[in-house]
């Protein structure tokens, strides 16, 4: 029985990073590449950590697959997000089918703070009291 789901959890993880590499290649953007592989692959790659994890049945194996798993899920949305910022900040274009950018004038040019929407409201105030 363990044979069969070990097999199963491998096979969807495979898929599953089969599924990044492929999107890897046919998104059309950094940003939609960045959504892509690493949702796909951190699921793909947890997957086969807990199929590892049936497989050897070891107290010591497993502890050590939960601790990857749960540093993978903590760091990979983070890096993500920090390439995926980074990259917003040197001028990588959006894709141009795409609708909407959200982030255009919520981030202050030089030092890239972003603003809420109450800045945004006082700092309209100020400029109009200037004019």
């Amino acid at each position: 029985m363990n044979e069969y789901l070990i097999l199963f959890l491998s096979s969807l993880g495979a898929l599953f990073i089969l599924l990044a590499a492929v999107g890897l290649i046919r998104m059309p953007d950094l940003y939609l590449r960045i959504s892509v592989t690493t949702k796909a692959a951190t699921l793909g790659i947890g997957l086969l950590l807990i199929s590892a994890a049936i497989y050897f049945n070891e107290i010591g194996i497993t502890s050590r697959v939960l601790a990857i798993i749960t540093f993978i899920l903590l760091t990979a949305p983070v890096g993500a997000h920090m390439i995926g910022r980074a990259s917003y900040f040197s001028g990588v274009k959006l894709w141009s089918k795409s609708k909407v950018d959200d982030l255009k004038g919520k981030y202050h040019p030089k030092t890239h703070g972003l603003a809420s929407g109450i800045d945004e409201i006082e700092d309209k105030k100020e400029n109009e009291k200037s004019n």
